[in-house]
């Protein structure tokens, strides 16, 4: 224990405040109630959050004295610490146990009181700023989004400094399940979760119970003995993200130095650049054998069989045979790798990503087709936006500016053609306008635009960089340039996007409503086909 300590120490100089637990009042509570979703399945007291919301007014009272008992004397209450256990597969084979993942369904009422610690564990780390900026996962004004752009925007950045760029994809074997339940209160401890919010937390991780449900074609279920939990978080609770993010908080800290990691929960990935090969192989082993030892010391598993290293590079540029390895473990070399969603390749073409949802738009085409003559119009709206849109607005300011992006829109428009029983030689322009639906790129650059906006300190604007007052001053600053591939980047694209938008649009980018509201209604009449189209509108 004392190893997963030391480096809590060597990063975080400061010491915290303890944290405080407010009393909860009968309006939080209720408050809570309602956002819940208003389910019908329940464990074994058999009470779904249905019920609980219909007897609101009849309950809120004794449970907002439980509750408020609860933080008072730092015991959360035994009867709530009992959790079903739902596996969910998450790959092909039906026969291998590892293939699940354990989904923990919870009492009502635990889900109520959990709601009221999170909210004051949450705010003590956030006044406090205890999070590590390279944690993306599990927190407010955080997406997988932002995480993205930052992995990618850092590999970018290097490739235009003509750097060598490698990144390592690292794989851990049931993060949650592996939290050492002693190792997380002395984290806590650390940052001044002490006293009675320390005690409750030891109450709520100690002398759990959970039973398997395993469901089947028989009306009747089987369930497996009550069991104890000796260690781990429950997965589907809003505390145990909160509690990983914490318990892996001060792997960043180790290894910032030499290189960049971005972490959303517990997908760690981290960027390595360096103008020598030979110094950029060294510096990846020196981080690997650094995270080792720190999962080691956490009781954490790096699984060496699925963490992927891969090489970025320009397609002129030449490939380095770098063999990377943590004692006898043989990290794999490959060409394109999984992360958050987007599927990353080693000159980030984005072609290898793009024919994933070509393949989901092509079945969403079936669909629409074999549905059309039972369905009408506006219910092929709801229809599209929930198996086309969603699936062509996912990362789309990454990949939305990829000459690959154009079977993407083929789709698209074959999905209209649909709707509208049109042929395949009609244009889809006015389609566009009629159904209110905006056409690949011009989707690309209110995405991106959003992105911009909501974003603004990651942008430089001429302002900053000189005090000459010219009309561009208020505009943002644009990069110099090395490669073709940045200018393809978010933020080349959204500067020169940004920019070139007509002056009443871009006046409301600090009101991201009214903002959103005018580009929209701005690209639904343009209705452009090209970034061409819109740039030469524009100039116009």
């Amino acid at each position: 224990m004392n190893l997963a300590l030391n480096s809590l120490y060597k990063a975080f100089i400061r010491l915290f405040p303890h944290i405080k637990l407010t009393p909860v009042t009968t309006k939080e509570v209720s408050e809570i109630i309602k956002s819940l979703k208003c389910k019908n399945s329940h464990v074994y007291d058999e009470i779904p959050v249905r019920i609980l919301k219909i007897s609101l007014p009849f309950t809120i009272s004794p449970l907002t004295y439980i509750c408020n008992k609860s933080l008072c004397t730092g015991t959360f209450p035994t009867r709530l610490k009992y959790s079903q256990i739902n596996p969910i597969l998450k790959k092909v084979s039906k026969t291998d146990l590892s293939n699940y993942t354990p989904t923990s369904l919870l009492t009502s009422f635990s889900k109520v009181l959990k709601k009221i610690i999170y909210k004051r564990l949450n705010h003590h780390i956030e006044v406090n700023n205890i999070l590590v900026k390279e944690q993306y996962g599990f927190r407010n004004n955080s997406s997988t989004e932002i995480a993205s752009y930052n992995l990618i925007n850092n590999i970018l950045k290097a490739l235009n400094n003509k750097m060598w760029v490698g990144g390592i994809f690292c794989d851990l074997t049931k993060s949650f399940d592996h939290v050492k339940h002693d190792i997380l209160i002395s984290k806590l401890e650390f940052y001044s979760i002490t006293g009675k919010a320390n005690n409750l937390i030891k109450s709520y991780l100690s002398n759990r119970y959970q039973r398997v449900h395993i469901k089947n074609k028989y009306p009747r279920n089987c369930f497996s003995r009550w069991e104890k939990v000796k260690q781990g978080l429950p997965q589907g609770c809003i505390l145990g993200p909160l509690f990983f993010l914490l318990y892996i908080n001060d792997l960043p800290c180790i290894i910032n130095d030499i290189s960049i990691p971005t972490i959303f929960a517990d997908d760690t990935n981290i960027i390595f650049s360096h103008s020598n090969p030979t110094e950029l192989k060294d510096e990846i082993n020196v981080v690997i054998e650094k995270i080792s030892k720190r999962f080691q010391a956490n009781l954490l598993i790096l699984n060496f069989n699925q963490t992927n290293y891969i090489q970025f590079m320009a397609k002129h540029k030449l490939a380095v045979d770098l063999q990377i390895r943590y004692k006898d473990n043989l990290i794999n070399n490959t060409y394109s790798t999984n992360f958050l969603g987007l599927t990353l390749d080693s000159t980030l073409s984005w072609k290898s990503h793009i024919d994933q949802p070509s393949s989901k738009l092509n079945s969403a085409c079936y669909i629409i087709r074999n549905l059309r003559p039972i369905i009408s119009i506006e219910n092929w709206l709801s229809i599209y936006f929930s198996y086309v849109h969603s699936v062509i607005t996912y990362g789309i300011i990454f990949w939305g500016n990829s000459p690959y992006s154009n079977n993407i829109f083929k789709l698209q428009k074959r999905s209209i053609r649909i709707i509208m029983n049109a042929s395949s030689r009609v244009s889809c322009r006015e389609f566009f306008k009629k159904l209110n639906i905006l056409p690949l790129h011009s989707q690309y650059i209110l995405s991106l635009m959003l992105f911009v906006v909501q974003n603004m300190e990651e942008f430089t604007s001429n302002s900053e960089v000189h005090n000459i007052n010219t009309r561009h001053r208020p505009d943002l600053h644009v990069p110099s340039i090395t490669l073709t591939k940045y200018q393809k980047g978010v933020y080349y694209s959204g500067v020169r996007v940004f920019n070139h938008q007509p002056q009443n649009i871009k006046r409301l980018s600090s009101n991201v409503k009214g903002f959103k509201s005018a580009l929209k209604i701005f690209l639904l009449m343009g209705s452009f086909y090209t970034l061409d189209e819109y740039f030469g509108w524009i100039s116009m």
